[in-house]
């Protein structure tokens, strides 16, 4: 930052307005990928709660339209807060990003097709939020994203509760009702923090 003179309010300089807007940008980005697979959460658990014309599943649908469509306008209302603080992202960060997604797909294709093998597919749901939850770990430092970690933890926790629902001999429907709520609520509640506190 330099300032012209002790009442002049400091101008920021083209590298600190750069590194503002590509916060402002993976801020933004964050919330659409989170509360958008928040979304796909939900709408899979609504499957786990009877036929699709039964009021519960067309209630958590709309419920989780509703909460994803908020989280989107927060994240990009023109009036947002800026972040508390602009990001410091490592060296090959888009590099590194594209790797982590990569291993985390190919990951969830080796869960469904290692499930379906062994004959257990009700634990695929539990099996695909480990590997989520998981992945946001190395997310966390390549964007900068701290908070990403209690995701990473919360989302593990959550797998880890679909496993314990499959070891018991729980409906493959009911595994699917609390895993896909649980990775929902964890991805909206991080979707929103973003919105909100950047």
């Amino acid at each position: 930052m330099t300032s012209t003179s002790p009442t002049t309010p400091p101008t920021p300089s083209a590298t600190d307005a750069e590194c503002l807007a590509l916060t402002r940008s993976l801020r933004r980005r964050g919330v659409l990928v989170l509360s958008v697979f928040a979304l796909v959460w939900a709408l899979a658990a609504a499957t786990g709660t009877g036929s699709a014309t039964d009021p519960v599943p067309l209630s958590i649908e709309a419920a989780a339209l509703l909460l994803t469509a908020a989280a989107i306008y927060l994240g990009y209302r023109k009036d947002a807060a800026p972040s508390p603080r602009t990001v410091n992202l490592p060296a090959n960060w888009a590099r590194g990003v594209g790797i982590v997604n990569t291993v985390e797909l190919a990951a969830i294709f080796a869960v469904i097709a290692a499930s379906n093998a062994a004959g257990r597919p009700e634990a695929i749901p539990a099996g695909i939020a480990l590997v989520v939850g998981l992945h946001f770990f190395p997310l966390a430092r390549l964007y900068d994203q701290w908070q990403y970690k209690w995701t990473a933890s919360l989302l593990t926790a959550v797998a880890l509760a679909g496993f314990v629902l499959v070891a018991v001999g729980l409906a493959s429907e009911t595994v699917r009702l609390v895993v896909g709520l649980g990775s929902a609520l964890v991805l909206w509640a991080s979707s929103y923090h973003l919105a909100l506190r950047g």
